[in-house]
C-alpha cells in the first residue's frame, strides 16, 4: 500500500514538471501565465488532477480552464513522450484558489488590526 501511494506522489511531481514546461509553449491565447501548483495522481495512475493558478479572476481563469481542457489531450501525449509510463494518466484541471482565499484572509487579518488600532487610538483621545 505505501509503495503505490510513493510511486503516485513521485509520478504526480514529475507530472508536475513535465506540464510546466509543456504549458509554457502552448500557442493557445486563453492560456497565459498559468502555474501548476498541485498534480495529485491516483493509485492506480489512471487520473491526474492538476492543480494551476494564474495571474487574474474571472473571465480570465474560465478562459485558461478552457484552454486547458481544450490541450489536455495534446499535453498528455506529450507526457507519453516524455515519461516512461504504460499508461499516462488522464489529465482534469481544477483551478486552485488557494493563494486568493490566503489573500483575503490577509486582507481580512489586516483590516481587523487597523479597526483595533483606531479604536485603541479613539479610546487614548478620550482619555486625555
Amino acid at each position: 500500500m505505501g509503495q503505490e501511494f510513493s510511486r503516485a506522489l513521485r509520478v504526480g511531481e514529475q507530472i508536475r514538471r513535465e506540464l510546466a514546461e509543456q504549458i509554457r509553449k502552448l500557442k493557445d491565447p486563453r492560456i497565459g501565465m498559468v502555474t501548476i501548483t498541485d498534480v495529485e495522481v491516483t493509485k492506480d495512475l489512471s487520473v491526474a488532477r492538476v492543480f494551476y493558478s494564474v495571474l487574474g479572476e474571472g473571465d480570465i481563469i474560465t478562459q485558461t480552464q478552457k484552454g486547458l481542457d481544450r490541450a489536455a489531450g495534446f499535453l498528455r501525449r506529450e507526457l507519453g513522450h516524455a515519461m516512461r509510463l504504460r499508461v499516462v494518466p488522464e489529465l482534469r484541471f481544477l483551478y486552485d484558489d488557494t493563494e486568493l482565499k490566503g489573500n483575503r484572509i490577509d486582507q481580512l487579518i489586516d483590516e481587523a488590526i487597523n479597526r483595533d488600532r483606531q479604536s485603541h487610538f479613539s479610546d487614548s483621545e478620550d482619555d486625555s
